[in-house]
């Protein structure tokens, strides 16, 4: 089973390079991220006419997520973290497919830094920690999959000393992810690539892709029943190099 997370970096502009992924890879379940588009304007019809059954939670031109599973409608669990009432941001999706838990998460990018970005960035975090403990506490079947906005570690990216100032590398925001892992998760592409290296995002500007500076933002994070059935994980860069393509490289586990 292949379970995929994906910042599609808005979904109109990138419906081709969607429908082309899910064509060549025939991954069992997508997550995607930052589909900058309202409820209202996903476009459904394509994402069915391409065998996949789905879930969204959109917002007009910012943020939004989306749960695809190959061949069935996935059922939703929980749209929206708890904590934060007037939080409106479309940011977390959580679904059951056949059995399986699996959340889209967009955490906020926190910049500019200090200030009320970064501030909400971290509230966040420790709103995702609660739902994470409870799904946990069920002894759930789960993956949290997305884009976490956060380098976990210095061999994570190109440059430490380009990124060091950036809210994605700040003490906080690390400490906030291992806090995450260390209840009882299994970040599966690190688990698979020890040695780091392995980047998910290379940014528009300054030849980045080009030049792969990268880093590594995008995570999937297994239960401890998810990881007794992990196989591999890894990154399909090259669809990163496509014409019109994200700034993000679909990213992915297999499990038994």
């Amino acid at each position: 089973m292949k379970i995929v997370t994906f910042n599609i970096n808005g979904i109109k502009a990138r419906l081709p390079r969607l429908l082309e992924y899910l064509a060549e890879q025939q991954p069992d379940v997508v997550c995607l991220q930052e589909l900058k588009t309202s409820d209202e304007t996903f476009p459904e019809n394509d994402i069915r006419d391409a065998g996949y059954g789905v879930v969204w939670h959109g917002q007009k031109s910012w943020n939004g997520v989306a749960v695809l599973a190959k061949g069935i409608d996935p059922v939703e669990r929980l749209r929206g973290l708890e904590g934060e009432p007037e939080d409106e941001h479309s940011r977390y999706l959580e679904c059951d497919v056949g059995g399986l838990v699996v959340a889209s998460i967009y955490l906020p990018n926190g910049n500019p830094r200090p200030g009320p970005k970064f501030d909400y960035k971290i509230r966040w975090i420790d709103r995702l920690r609660a739902r994470a403990q409870a799904l946990l506490a069920d002894e759930t079947l789960a993956v949290l999959a997305g884009d976490y906005n956060v380098i976990p570690n210095d061999d994570d990216t190109y440059s430490v000393r380009a990124m060091q100032d950036d809210a994605l590398m700040q003490p906080e925001s690390r400490a906030g992810y291992r806090s995450l892992v260390t209840q009882g998760w299994t970040d599966a592409l690190r688990t698979r690539h020890p040695n780091g290296g392995m980047w998910t995002f290379w940014d528009y500007q300054a030849g980045a892709w080009q030049r792969d500076a990268g880093f590594r933002i995008d995570h999937l994070l297994l239960s401890p029943t998810a990881a007794d059935r992990l196989i591999d994980a890894g990154v399909d860069k090259e669809y990163r190099g496509r014409e019109k393509a994200s700034d993000h490289a679909p990213t992915w586990v297999t499990l038994r």
